[in-house]
């Protein structure tokens, strides 16, 4: 496949005003300016681990507090991702891992069916990361990301204590499921679906 797969998104809202433009087929380079530093943070591990460039520049009222910015941001890079592979035509369209960070290990799995559903099994009554990132808001990011992007993604924290450990497991497990799903398979002729779309 010699396709381009690119996309370039602008979102407004009341509350957020949001930038991005990526690159499917990339090297893992990133311009991330959320105004929220651990989304940040995370957001350039997704780009790094996934081999995927990502430019984002995000506005929120984040003196409010963080919840508008990440919930936005995650719907916006799952829009990027949808306009990007098009009809999806080619690629194996599943991806999953098993993901180690130190004493946390996640296991997530996605499916780029169409069909947008989150299932999210994380421990109870995690900590707040640094200054004011509830753990909280990495559920609201990925749900906003698996609705946009029309997929069914599962995401389990098999074990783990840290709170930032768990939030860096699903961030660079995504990423890893996504260079899956995503990757071309030349034995794939147009979508891998018997009902010939996804």
């Amino acid at each position: 496949m010699s396709q381009t797969r690119t996309s370039t998104i602008h979102r407004t809202t009341a509350e957020t005003d949001i930038r991005m433009e990526l690159k499917v087929d990339g090297a893992g380079k990133s311009t991330i300016r959320t105004g929220v530093a651990f989304l940040d943070h995370m957001l350039t591990l997704f780009s790094k681990h996934g081999l995927f460039d990502l430019m984002i520049e995000a506005k929120g009222d984040i003196e409010v507090d963080f919840h508008h910015t990440v919930e936005d941001v995650g719907i916006v890079l799952g829009q990027a991702f949808r306009e990007a592979l098009g009809k999806k035509e080619g690629i194996r369209r599943y991806g999953w891992c098993l993901l180690p960070m130190d004493e946390t290990l996640a296991s997530l799995a996605i499916d780029l069916s169409g069909r947008p559903l989150l299932v999210y099994t994380v421990p109870e009554r995690v900590d707040t990361i640094g200054v004011g990132f509830h753990f909280q808001l990495v559920e609201e990011f990925m749900r906003g990301f698996s609705t946009s992007a029309l997929a069914n993604l599962h995401i389990e924290i098999v074990r783990g204590k840290d709170a930032h450990h768990m939030a860096e497991a699903i961030f660079k497990g995504l990423a890893k499921v996504m260079d899956q799903a995503t990757q071309f398979d030349p034995r794939i002729t147009g979508v891998l679906s018997t009902k010939d779309m996804l």
